[in-house]
């Protein structure tokens, strides 16, 4: 298995392998498909990658996992930080560390790049991802998420 930090030169498939895992992990959220808009936030968290990325695994040429992150400046914490928006390993390839890889390997380029911070949420009653994050020293922090669409 190959964990790395995808480019803009990707090739296609692979594009199309994100595009794909990400579209089922929405729709077991239920949301529905829109797979026009998942493939230009794709090309433009490539095209971007000051301002977001995308780390997969790959397996025999299938991506089976993915974290997509944004990066942004906190005035709180006086400088870069990483917001998590998504982390999802194929229904087929879980209970074998494969997220916990994505995130160690994110952890390791955020810290050498300077990140002072890496924020992200979960549902309150996930307790599978709960456990994995507490599992690499990350923390509660009490809030409430709002959010404002157009």
């Amino acid at each position: 298995m190959k964990i790395y930090r995808v480019t803009n030169e990707a090739e296609t498939h692979i594009i199309e392998e994100i595009a794909h895992l990400f579209l089922q992990q929405r729709t077991m959220d239920g949301e529905p498909e829109e797979k026009s808009r998942t493939f230009a936030g794709i090309k433009m968290a490539l095209e971007n990658p000051d301002k977001s990325g995308i780390i997969i695994a790959e397996e025999e040429n299938s991506v089976i996992g993915l974290a997509f992150f944004n990066l942004g400046v906190s005035l709180r914490i006086g400088g870069p930080y990483l917001w998590l928006n998504e982390l999802y390993v194929h229904e087929e390839h879980r209970n074998r560390g494969i997220a916990r890889k994505l995130l160690l390997h994110l952890i390791y380029w955020a810290e050498r790049d300077g990140i002072k911070s890496i924020e992200l949420e979960t549902g309150i009653n996930n307790s599978v991802t709960k456990h994995l994050y507490n599992s690499l020293d990350f923390h509660d922090i009490i809030s409430k998420r709002y959010a404002f669409h157009f």
